[in-house]
């Protein structure tokens, strides 16, 4: 959110319209106004600004192109100046911040005359973004991502060998199973075989016992 703060020039007044990132204010030409954004290190923020000047002779506030808007940025708590830039009537401005803490961005004109009674109606946009890539940082977490991956995909290929060593066990002990199972038939097929076998031996044999008997 930014915080207004009057100049050590003259006092300041801003009128917002709506939030922080659009706003127009009033000022006169040998003024400076500044307000205050908190800001992280390495942040991005982009401003446009459109300056209107004051004509007595339309009663309205037009364009004058031979207006220069100053913007000046200044870390506050070192009083680094971050960027001090002149432009056009119709300009933007753009600058990261170093360290985190209260930059003052200060907007004036390039009329210094104290008898000026020139007034400037001044609309501003500020876009705060986000903070710069870290490079450095960003190829250590893809490394280790990387890292993460190919382990992942190691313990992948370990569990699709335990899976075929399965499938391959189970195929074995099933084909043993049906071994079993087919010689068991057998024996049993065989084992019948000599039952009857045996039961019409002694059927015959009894039959000549009792025949010679007789």
């Amino acid at each position: 959110m930014f915080a207004f703060r009057p100049s050590v020039l003259l006092p300041s007044f801003l009128l917002l319209i709506t939030t922080v990132n659009a706003l127009h204010f009033y000022l006169d030409a040998n003024e400076k106004r500044c307000f205050v954004e908190e800001l992280p290190s390495d942040t991005v923020v982009e401003g446009h600004y459109r300056a209107l000047e004051w004509t007595d002779s339309t009663q309205q506030y037009t364009v004058n192109e031979e207006l220069g808007i100053l913007v000046e940025v200044e870390e506050m708590e070192t009083s680094h100046v971050v960027t001090k830039t002149r432009g056009p009537p119709d300009g933007r401005f753009t600058f990261t911040s170093h360290e985190s803490g209260d930059h003052s961005i200060c907007i004036s004109t390039n009329y210094t005359s104290w008898w000026s009674s020139t007034h400037i109606k001044l609309y501003l946009d500020i876009v705060v973004g986000s903070t710069k890539p870290d490079i450095e940082s960003d190829r250590t977490h893809i490394g280790e991502l990387s890292s993460k991956l190919r382990d992942l995909n190691q313990k992948l290929e370990d569990i699709r060998r335990e899976q075929q060593y399965q499938r391959e066990r189970e195929a074995d002990f099933r084909n043993l199973s049906e071994n079993t199972n087919s010689k068991a038939v057998w024996y049993s097929v065989l084992q019948i075989g000599v039952l009857i076998a045996t039961c019409t031996w002694q059927l015959r044999h009894l039959k000549h016992f009792f025949a010679d008997k007789r």
